[in-house]
């Protein structure tokens, strides 16, 4: 190992936190009295911002793709495709008014439900009076739908290369509409952690760790993929493309500045710009810092570790990213890639198998970025955020468990062994990514 470049790395990672002056984040702007010409700016913000949502689905696709192997690349797009069109429906079908059930809750602060469909109210009670200005009913629907399948979509990749692909659209269905909807609307949509003070600007835990304690459920039911561990001993079997995997990971960067900047909920410029700083800086320094950490455990630096470095600094900066420190979002990054990096070893270790790293990026940083907001915001105390983390773990463990648990006692939830060996792309939609491959691959 070259030490005089690990040592440049770390003092790229440390001079982020050496350097910046220590600041407190904006203060956000109200738009309770928007002028039309800045509903219209702050419509248009959001849409943009649901667009780069969207982006990152690709994104998942590419990363998934490239770090499973080649004989299982279609399994992984169709499940990816399919998310997303299952996360609208189901979020324009009940969703939206499960989530967000304005004031028909109907058990205290825990459930509430505003009917079926989707409509919008008249006139400008779906605009401009909406709320307060800051964006119009379609707005919040389309942003808001663009979320709903992210949360299921990490799941895919935790289960990825042996999970039946019937049993992953019956539990996408599930989840993406009762247990995703249900868990945020405690927050998002002014439920009980809301009230308690709990705070996530867009989702390290109402998103990642919801889709990551699900992610872990089907993993452990599922079992590790055939001669990944044998005689307690792990072996690793390599991705087929980490060309489709670092440019997965650049898309989910792009598409993360709308995932985070957009749900300010506003175009107020000095906020979404520091929200767009603390994003970027908080991946930066994820990158590196796991960059650093798998070279000094490994000996060398691991590409796929530094992949994952990355996207843990967004998970983690993902909760608090308006109301940190520039200081602190780099410490929140450096943490991220240190992290991940020792969660893949540990789930390896206790042999829970997670081909893309799902669960260290997703689940593990996702509760780190919540408890961080807690530690690092003025504006907000350390007990909610345990405490919501607390919650929503239980919730999301419970309802993800009773669909895996009843899809493995009836239809069963993994391939046979010898689909397994012989690739879902065969077994499962009887076709090749790669025309031709499984000729000359016994993979």
């Amino acid at each position: 190992m070259n030490r005089k470049y690990l040592l440049t790395a770390l003092t790229a990672t440390a001079s982020c936190l050496l350097c910046a002056q220590e600041t407190a984040a904006p203060a956000a702007v109200s738009a309770a009295h928007a002028s039309a010409e800045m509903f219209t700016v702050n419509n248009l913000w959001i849409l943009l911002g649901a667009i780069l949502v969207f982006a990152m689905h690709p994104g998942f696709a590419l990363v998934e793709t490239g770090l499973c192997r080649a004989k299982n690349s279609v399994n992984i797009l169709a499940k990816n495709v399919l998310t997303v069109a299952i996360g609208l429906l189901t979020f324009a079908i009940l969703g939206f008014n499960l989530m967000y059930p304005g004031d028909n809750w109907i058990l205290g602060h825990f459930l509430g439900f505003g009917g079926f469909g989707i409509s919008a109210p008249e006139g400008a009670a779906a605009a401009i009076e909406y709320n307060g200005g800051l964006y119009g009913y379609w707005t919040d629907f389309i942003f808001q739908g663009m979320f709903a399948a992210t949360s299921v979509t990490i799941v895919s990749g935790a289960v990825a290369e042996r999970i039946k692909f019937n049993a992953y659209i019956i539990f996408a269905v599930l989840y993406a509409a009762f247990g995703y909807t249900l868990i945020g609307s405690w927050g998002w949509g002014g439920g009980w952690l809301k009230e308690l003070g709990f705070y996530d600007l867009a989702g390290s835990t109402f998103v990642h760790s919801v889709g990551g304690w699900a992610a872990l459920v089907g993993a452990f039911l599922l079992g590790p993929r055939i001669g990944k561990y044998v005689n307690g001993k792990t072996h690793a079997i390599p991705g087929s493309n980490l060309g489709f995997a670092t440019l997965g990971v650049f898309l989910l960067w792009f598409g993360w500045f709308g995932f985070n900047g957009a749900s300010v909920f506003s175009a107020e410029p000095v906020m979404v710009a520091y929200v767009f700083t603390t994003t970027a800086l908080s991946a930066a320094a994820g990158l590196v810092a796991a960059m650093a950490t798998s070279w000094i455990a490994q000996g060398k630096p691991d590409l796929s570790m530094i992949l994952n470095g990355c996207l843990a600094g967004l998970v983690g900066i993902t909760a608090g990213a308006d109301c940190v420190s520039i200081q602190s979002s780099c410490a929140i990054g450096i943490i991220s890639g240190v992290i991940v990096v020792l969660s893949v070893y540990f789930f390896d270790k206790i042999h829970i198998d997670d081909p893309v790293g799902a669960l260290s990026v997703h689940l593990v940083c996702g509760v780190w970025g919540t408890i961080a907001v807690g530690i690092f915001s003025p504006a907000h105390a350390l007990m909610p955020q345990i405490i919501g983390v607390l919650a929503v773990a239980a919730a999301s463990l419970a309802f993800s468990g009773i669909i895996f648990a009843a899809l493995k006692k009836t239809i069963g939830i993994r391939v046979g062994k010898s689909d397994e060996l012989k690739g879902l792309d065969i077994s499962e939609h009887g076709m090749e990514a790669y025309n031709g491959f499984q000729i000359f691959s016994n993979e």
